[in-house]
């Protein structure tokens, strides 16, 4: 089970409609699993059907995680058109399998959906998604 604070749940879901009609991506750092970073990173591809985190900040944002000592917990992105399932390419490109790989669909923007998944050897598994107050 991941649970998201509301405040780092919001800031996704702000972040996810700041860039639409493109796809947003980010990260978020943990210490024993309590989050303590969000990275808001750039989409290189600036495309609504698909992500590609800027290399430079990701190294940046990987280095800062692991000198300070936290771990890769979330990695996330926005679908603009689709629900928040991971597609073909999302579980090709899914290099991190200890990390959650979280998904939100702005299909209804008044309501975007958010979902967590697993993704290891190109299974994908959904996880209990729990945002707590």
């Amino acid at each position: 089970m991941l649970t998201i604070p509301r405040p780092y749940a919001d800031a996704m879901v702000a972040h996810a409609l700041e860039e639409d009609p493109n796809e947003c991506c980010g990260l978020l750092a943990a210490r024993d699993g309590a989050i303590v970073k969000h990275y808001r990173m750039t989409n290189s591809e600036r495309s609504p059907y698909r992500y590609y985190m800027d290399p430079k900040e990701l190294l940046a944002a990987y280095r800062e995680i692991d000198d300070s000592g936290w771990e890769l917990l979330v990695i996330y992105h926005s679908h603009t058109h689709s629900q928040a399932y991971p597609s073909a390419t999302d579980v090709r490109l899914a290099t991190w399998p200890e990390a959650y790989y979280m998904l939100i669909s702005l299909m209804d923007k008044a309501k975007p959906a958010m979902r967590a998944f697993r993704i290891q050897d190109g299974v994908v598994t959904e996880e209990s998604l729990v945002v707590s107050p």
